[in-house]
């Protein structure tokens, strides 16, 4: 069973800058390890905007080779926390990248055991664009057999940050909803066994 919860604040930057954070906890009913996931896509309003352009990047390799260290000033633009079945917990760091393709996204990262992430962002599809604008898309690689591999029993992202060059402070994310109004955020989930599952959460635009 997959949960997901979502809140919305302001990050201290653009008016309309927010930090959303994901949170999301997977259980069965036995207790047991639950499937281990293949692809998840974070789903975000129609109302939020992305200003990765705005923030310096991190390569895979440069992060692969040093770590967070080797990661410019200025390129974190998140955190949370991966908790991995059975008893094991890891921080994560998400970072501003762009790949050769020229996509922008980021790195969604656990330093403790070297682990990254790729996650690119790309306009949301039918059947989905109704109520999400922009997703995240994450496949999640394992040279290990499927059911073999680790499952997380809750992991939580943020996704926002503030940074200051010489043009001003800018938010990496930001609402143009009203504040007040509810904004739709999704998990879209697709598992090893070949389930797909959609947990959906709704956070208020927070005030500035």
């Amino acid at each position: 069973m997959d949960n997901l919860a979502v809140s919305v604040r302001p990050d201290g930057g653009y008016l309309t800058g927010v930090r959303v954070e994901f949170d999301r906890t997977s259980r069965t009913e036995t207790g047991e390890k639950p499937a281990p996931a293949s692809q998840f896509v974070f789903l975000f309003d129609k109302s939020i905007r992305f200003n990765a352009e705005r923030f310096p990047t991190c390569d895979r390799a440069d992060f692969t080779a040093r770590g967070p260290a080797g990661c410019p000033e200025g390129s974190k633009v998140g955190e949370g926390t991966a908790e991995i079945f059975p008893h094991t917990t890891a921080e994560v760091a998400v970072f501003n990248t762009r790949y050769a393709s020229g996509d922008r996204g980021v790195l969604i990262t656990i330093p403790a055991t070297g682990a990254v992430l790729e996650n690119t962002f790309e306009p949301v599809a039918d059947p989905y664009r109704s109520d999400y604008g922009t997703g995240s898309d994450e496949l999640l690689p394992s040279a290990l057999a499927p059911l073999e591999r680790a499952s997380t029993t809750r992991f939580r992202v943020t996704f926002g940050a503030v940074h200051t060059d010489h043009t001003g402070t800018h938010s990496y994310v930001e609402s143009l909803a009203i504040p007040g109004q509810q904004l739709k955020f999704g998990l879209w989930s697709r598992f090893v066994t070949g389930q797909v599952l959609l947990p959906t959460a709704q956070a208020a635009r927070p005030l500035p």
